[in-house]
């Protein structure tokens, strides 16, 4: 059996599931564009026309095929919540370890921080950064990643604290190890399981966020062709041709729910190997 048939057959079977799911929508947000049968941004029908053999989707209410847009929109969503997830873990794990593992001034400075930023609702935040900066997807990304920062933090900052008194820190900081190799050598690994469990709930809140701030208007603007921004452009058709929005909303939800069900398959893999290995050091 090869290792990934193995890995295959330890993940539980939800998480199989959202790990197939995610492979299809990222194959679609990948290669889509190239199997479009029309450019995303061209008018070729009339607006809101129905599905038919020559626009499987139907139009919009500019008259864009959907189906083209639907293929093409995915890209952006998966870029700029791929980043902004990326950026915020970059900033909050070295911020979470340092935290949990100083017991000085440094900790208590950067925990201040962080409840700062918790009391601003994620919304209003994002709006404000949106309305000073200018949409934009640089904008967009850094706000979702400020967001995400203050809960990732304190996630590896608890997770930290459980680990710095276990007998293998206490012997590296006997040997005169330096902080930077302690926290990456001796403690990051230990607090993985708590990253993966946790990650899966950063990226599909970022992709939320991403198609919050696209349908109101603050982050990609049109014609880019957007699953958020198809949602906004034609919720006043939907009545007429509900493909244009259902289409694209579909896909956000099965991207959100398809993550935390890979991400949860693969904590659980984890914490089961966790617990073998502490059973068998006992």
């Amino acid at each position: 059996m090869t290792r990934a048939a193995a890995s295959w057959r330890r993940l539980p079977r939800p998480g199989r599931a959202g790990l197939v799911v995610v492979l299809l929508i990222l194959a679609i947000a990948v290669a889509g564009p190239w199997f479009a049968p029309y450019p995303p941004d061209a008018s070729i029908g009339p607006p809101f026309a129905p599905a038919s053999a020559e626009y499987p989707l139907g139009t919009d209410g500019i008259g864009q095929d959907v189906l083209s847009r639907v293929l093409s929109g995915g890209r952006s969503v998966l870029l700029l919540a791929g980043l902004a997830t990326l950026l915020a873990y970059a900033v909050g794990v070295p911020l979470g370890l340092l935290a949990g593992y100083s017991r000085g001034v440094a900790g208590a400075i950067i925990m201040r921080g962080v409840d700062v930023l918790l009391a601003v609702p994620a919304l209003l935040l994002l709006l404000v950064l949106a309305t000073g900066a200018g949409a934009g997807a640089v904008v967009l990304v850094i706000g979702i990643a400020i967001v995400h920062v203050p809960q990732i933090t304190r996630i590896v900052r608890a997770a930290t604290l459980q680990t710095t008194g276990r007998a293998f820190i206490e012997a590296a900081e006997a040997r005169g190890d330096s902080t930077a190799r302690i926290l990456g050598v001796e403690v990051l690994p230990n607090i993985s399981g708590a990253l993966l469990a946790d990650v899966g709930v950063r990226f599909t809140g970022s992709v939320l966020l991403v198609a919050a701030l696209n349908f109101l208007g603050l982050g990609l603007q049109p014609p880019a062709s957007d699953w958020a921004l198809m949602i906004s452009e034609n919720r006043s058709g939907i009545s007429i041709q509900p493909w244009a929005v259902v289409a694209p909303a579909a896909l956000l939800a099965a991207l959100a729910v398809s993550v935390n069900l890979f991400a949860d398959g693969i904590a659980q893999v984890y914490a089961r190997a966790s617990a073998r290995r502490v059973e068998a050091s006992a």
